[in-house]
C-alpha cells in the first residue's frame, strides 16, 4: 500500500470517529453522514483552530481527532441552523 493510500485512509477513519463522536454529543444517525461531517470537520476545525492560534495540548492522531470532533460539532450546528 502507498503511503498517499494509507494517508487518506487514515484521514477517512479519523473522519468517520469524529463524526460519530459528534453525533453522539449532538445526536445524529448514519455511516456516512458521520464520514461527511466527520471529513468536513477536520478541514473546518483545523481552519478555525489555526484562525484563533489555538494549538490543542495533544500528540499525533488524537490532536487530529480532537480537531475533527471540533470541526464535525461546528459543522452540525451550523447545518441546524441553516435548516431551521
Amino acid at each position: 500500500m502507498s503511503a498517499e493510500l494509507q494517508s487518506l485512509i487514515i484521514f477517512l477513519v479519523t473522519g468517520l470517529a469524529a463524526g460519530w463522536l459528534a453525533s453522539l454529543l449532538l445526536g445524529g444517525k448514519g455511516l456516512v453522514r458521520h464520514l461527511i461531517t466527520g471529513v468536513v470537520g477536520a478541514l473546518v476545525g483545523g481552519y478555525l483552530l489555526k484562525l484563533a492560534h489555538v494549538s490543542l495540548p495533544l500528540d499525533g492522531w488524537l490532536n487530529d481527532l480532537a480537531t475533527a470532533v471540533i470541526g464535525a460539532i461546528v459543522v452540525i450546528l451550523i447545518a441546524r441552523i441553516i435548516a431551521k
